[in-house]
């Protein structure tokens, strides 16, 4: 089961203005980490945070050249 819940397009979550991460911390780690779990369980490319409810400028994407990591943007 994934980490998180994916939203997905009417929800009004998608809509809402996402905030700069000021500071990677713990939070940010953890929250990256939950987001590649979920992305990989739903076979997808890449995540990005208001999809999971999350407003925060974060995004993880595979990793093209090595499908078994990830690329993690902030």
């Amino acid at each position: 089961m994934s980490k998180l819940d994916i939203r997905i397009y009417p929800d009004r979550v998608l809509r809402n203005k996402v905030n700069p991460v000021k500071k990677i911390g713990v939070a940010e780690r953890a929250l990256a980490c939950d987001m590649i779990e979920t992305m990989r369980e739903a076979n997808g490319v890449g995540l990005a945070a208001p999809q999971v409810g999350i407003k925060k400028r974060i995004i993880v994407v595979v990793d093209d050249e090595n499908s078994k990591s990830a690329i993690v943007l902030v």
